[in-house]
């Protein structure tokens, strides 16, 4: 899809076609563009099922707005979670303390987080260096009423002048040509750019990847990482503001930060407990073994053992049927004599290749279980366990 076949899609002809490809949605891809073209040429066919098929994939993100927004592949995959950027612009607008500050957008995309912005009640600059995203971006903002809130124009970032606004927000494209790049360096703009703007904004938000290398976190930043249903999809530095380090939960909207305290090391419990993502990331752990009365397996694993059960969102908890050394031959009678024919393979400080390990095992029987692979007191070790209920 070109900048001239989306700016087609907007008139409404365009419409009328992007309403018709979407009642097509599911439909054989033949079926569709046959059915299209007997109305509309080939070019805005195209473009109206490309839409189409881009919405529809967007409602995981994005869920009924999905249906009025436009995409561009590239931009719905590097897109925020709308519930993430909801939640990054309540607190952008709590560090910030006041009603309306004035955003500056350095990469916006097709608009996720500028969309969340904007509702929250920032004035929102934003730029983009790709034409076509920016067109994308400004209709976004148009099918929400948020135009009048919202300047959207083609720019490079590095151009951009954060200390003319109240708020930067960056987001810097995480792919090369090659695919994903988990190397700041690599990010468009570059890491030194993006660094040369926060230096000169009073509040900065950064949007990384979750594996962002901790060296590479300003001094003084205030690093969250965000955990939505359970997976980690992004961490957020913030600067301008207080430092540290933060995990949040959502959609429940639980936060924890940093105490220093240290979880103690000690035997197994009756129950093991897998921190979530985010306050592994956040180097947390020693604050969700503290929540469970816990302490850790090993000093160097973010496994937590305990002897009671503790409700904890922070936490997926596992009552313990067994531990054993670790033995592909032990572990196999193990799982036989308890009519095993399906697992959940878990591992941490562990090299065991997991899929290897699930066909070597050749499960039989007609129960389920959680095994999880780590080391105990620096020894290979393997825990047979089932998800514990709510105490």
């Amino acid at each position: 899809m070109d900048l001239d076949a989306f700016t087609e899609l907007l008139t409404p002809r365009g419409r009328r076609a992007l309403a018709e490809a979407g009642e097509l949605a599911g439909a054989d891809p033949v079926v569709a563009a046959t059915t299209l073209r007997r109305t509309y040429d080939a070019a805005l066919t195209s473009a109206a099922l490309t839409q189409a098929g881009l919405r529809e994939r967007a409602r995981a993100k994005f869920g009924a707005d999905a249906g009025r927004m436009f995409f561009t592949p590239h931009g719905l995959e590097q897109s925020t979670r709308a519930e993430v950027a909801a939640h990054r612009a309540r607190r952008l607008l709590d560090l910030h303390g006041a009603r309306a500050p004035r955003v500056v957008d350095a990469c916006c995309g097709v608009g996720g987080d500028l969309l969340a912005l904007a509702r929250a009640g920032c004035t929102v600059a934003a730029v983009d260096t790709d034409p076509l995203t920016v067109a994308v971006a400004r209709a976004n903002a148009e099918a929400f009423g948020l135009a009048d809130r919202v300047t959207v124009t083609v720019a490079d970032a590095a151009d951009v002048r954060p200390e003319d606004h109240d708020v930067l927000f960056a987001d810097p494209a995480r792919r090369t040509g090659r695919g994903r790049t988990f190397d700041p360096l690599a990010y468009s703009p570059p890491w030194p750019v993006v660094l040369d703007l926060v230096s000169r904004a009073r509040l900065a938000c950064l949007k990384v990847a979750p594996g962002i290398p901790y060296e590479f976190i300003p001094e003084g930043a205030e690093a969250e990482w965000i955990s939505y249903k359970g997976e980690v999809k992004e961490a957020t530095l913030w600067t301008g503001s207080r430092g540290g380090r933060r995990a949040t939960l959502l959609p429940g909207g639980h936060t924890m930060t940093a105490t220093g305290v240290r979880a103690p090391v000690g035997a197994p419990g009756r129950f093991i407990y897998e921190p979530d993502g985010a306050a592994v990331r956040a180097h947390l752990v020693g604050e969700v073994a503290e929540l469970v009365c816990g302490r850790l397996l090993d000093p160097m694993i973010a496994y937590v053992t305990a002897d009671e059960p503790v409700d904890t969102p922070w936490a997926a908890a596992y009552e313990v049927d067994d531990i054993l050394p670790f033995s592909l031959k032990r572990l196999r009678t193990a799982l036989r004599e308890r009519q095993i024919g399906n697992v959940t393979i878990k591992k941490r400080g562990s090299a065991v290749d997991i899929e290897r390990l699930r066909t070597d095992l050749r499960l039989k029987g007609d129960k389920s279980m959680v095994i999880m692979l780590t080391r105990i007191a620096d020894k290979p070790s393997v825990i047979l366990c089932k998800p514990s209920p709510p105490a």
